[in-house]
């Protein structure tokens, strides 16, 4: 395998950072496109293990995958211009568009595109939950799809009732689907002791826990973090409004690159630009870090089978969670007309199958129809 140049993998990172609309499907398929079949730094069955080993990590997995394709042909330094290349574009667009939602007056189409798109988020959710139940339903037929269920209801009333804390219910998942199968393999295994998490409190260490548990442990997807990021950026620390937050969703669906950067949205609302780029940095740190510090034990990752056995609880309750995610959703709407949107979103997605990109563009289209004809606006 030729080894490439930096300047190489920051144009190629970069341009899948530029045109990655759609979220992980559409990343995992560049970057098979890239490494495997046009340029064949990675052999299928590489980046086949590399997609199972990422999908066992906490954190944006498209983006693990990223970086670690990086890694795999560049080395160190080459993980960190490739993960530069596959964020940054997308990051700088949300934060641009964050400055144009979240100034103090903004125009008033600006205001109905985003009432709009973001009455459509809740359909998304549930669009989302429901792309990644097939695989998982399969997968619950090896321990038990009873277990499934309690997992993904556990995750999906989390999502509804108790916001920030929903870390640890996927956490207690996880932990109870690894005690159960070590059990039954040894009667004498030990309990594992959850972990007790303590949120940093004050200014930018609020931000920063905030961001933390974004990156690092978050599991199934962009969705996931959804009611944890809407508790604390809305109800706990009043950094923003519901209806903001909405259109912070929206903002991360319709931008490039990883749907996490919807944090330096949130980070925006709470200390400006700098505060954006903070988030940002942190929530994307852990992904850096697991590749630059365990890329070598991939492969050990991928066949551990307490790894395994933790998402086989953890991965059924993040569904059950994107799900549950809809329901505060929808309850930040505030105009009636919103409703509207949602159910044609809902109609759109799922029954006509249209993309999500698409879907909100056509709902923020309506947003801006619904406010220049003088209709209500959520303030």
């Amino acid at each position: 395998m030729d080894r490439p140049s930096l300047a190489t993998i920051l144009r190629e990172w970069g341009r899948i950072g530029c045109i990655g609309f759609g979220g992980p499907p559409t990343h995992i398929s560049l970057l098979r496109r890239l490494v495997v079949q046009r340029r064949e730094w990675l052999s299928e069955r590489d980046f086949e293990d590399a997609i199972a080993a990422c999908n066992l990590l906490p954190g944006p997995a498209s983006t693990q995958l990223a970086i670690y394709c990086a890694w795999r042909v560049r080395g160190r330094v080459g993980a960190l211009v490739g993960a530069l290349g596959f964020i940054v574009p997308g990051l700088l667009l949300i934060v641009g568009l964050a400055a144009l939602f979240l100034e103090s007056s903004p125009p008033r189409w600006v205001l109905g595109a985003g009432a709009g798109a973001g009455a459509a988020v809740a359909a998304v959710a549930v669009h989302a939950g429901w792309s990644l139940v097939p695989g998982s339903w399969a997968r619950a037929e090896r321990y038990g799809r009873a277990r499934w269920l309690a997992y993904a209801v556990a995750g999906g009333a989390a999502a509804a009732t108790v916001g920030p804390w929903l870390v640890l219910v996927l956490l207690g998942c996880g932990v109870v689907e690894l005690v159960w199968q070590r059990a039954a393999r040894s009667p004498a295994a030990v309990p594992v002791l959850l972990p007790v998490l303590a949120a940093a409190s004050g200014g930018l260490l609020s931000l920063v826990w905030v961001a933390f548990k974004v990156g690092a442990l978050s599991y199934g997807g962009g969705f996931v973090i959804v009611p944890l990021m809407q508790a604390d950026a809305v109800s706990h620390y009043h950094w923003m409004t519901a209806g903001q937050f909405l259109n912070a969703v929206a903002l991360g669906q319709v931008t490039p690159g990883p749907v996490v950067q919807t944090v330096a949205v949130v980070g925006y609302a709470a200390a400006g630009v700098g505060g954006a780029f903070l988030a940002a940095l942190v929530a994307f740190s852990p992904s850096l870090l697991f590749v630059l510090g365990g890329g070598r034990r991939f492969d050990a990752v991928r066949g551990d089978e307490r790894a395994r056995a933790f998402l086989d609880g953890a991965g059924p309750a993040a569904i059950g969670a994107i799900f549950g995610a809809a329901i505060p959703l929808a309850r930040a709407l505030s105009c009636n007309w919103q409703y509207g949107v949602l159910a044609g979103a809902a109609v759109l997605l799922l029954v006509f199958r249209r993309g999500v990109v698409t879907t909100l563009l056509v709902a923020g289209l309506v947003g801006v129809v619904v406010a220049l004809a003088g209709g209500p606006l959520p303030t």
